[in-house]
């Protein structure tokens, strides 16, 4: 696993051993980055479930101005200061290894906003519902804040509507896909 574009382009990430995370194969994340590409210069970018942290790191090799990590699994969260460290973009970084709720919850008290959150959360047990629900009365979205959700093939978004969203895209792979969502106009 690399950074594919930008200023850490080509240096090798580390993850950690085992499957408790899935990291997003390069093929994936260059078609994911190819899609959000224009949007990503000088944004606030949200990392939940992170993993590796390869995803938020690639957004801010790519000019994001700052990127906010969550991660709860201590080997996890060990892994995304190692590679902050190692593509030298740690003082752009922001870690929270918490449980993801307790994360967004104290994302809104400190009064962060995000334009973009990324979210891989782990496959069919409906944390990405959770988070959406959460996420539908926060105030860490932006204006025009865009949530993709990395999930399985089977994942249904057909609640999105009843939340207050609307899903603008939608990217399938062989195993798994990008759902694009944005907050309804009031």
């Amino acid at each position: 696993m690399r950074v594919i574009a930008g200023k850490a382009r080509s240096l090798v990430l580390k993850t950690i051993e085992g499957m408790d995370t899935r990291p997003t194969t390069d093929r994936i994340k260059e078609t994911l980055f190819n899609m959000i590409g224009t949007w990503l210069p000088g944004c606030e970018f949200l990392d939940l479930f992170a993993g590796s942290g390869a995803i938020g790191i690639e957004a801010l090799s790519r000019g994001a101005s700052r990127a906010t990590f969550v991660e709860n699994n201590p080997a996890a969260a060990k892994v995304i200061r190692e590679n902050l460290t190692h593509t030298r973009l740690n003082t752009q970084a922001r870690m929270f290894q918490l449980d993801v709720f307790a994360a967004l919850t104290e994302m809104g008290n400190r009064g962060y906003a995000f334009d973009i959150i990324f979210m891989d959360p782990p496959y069919n047990q409906l944390l990405e519902k959770k988070v959406l629900e959460h996420l539908s009365t926060s105030s860490i979205l932006a204006g025009d804040a865009v949530i993709i959700v990395e999930a399985s093939l089977e994942t249904d978004f057909s609640y999105a509507d009843a939340l207050g969203y609307e899903v603008t895209r939608e990217k399938e792979y062989k195993t798994n896909k990008h759902v694009f969502l944005k907050k309804k106009a009031v």
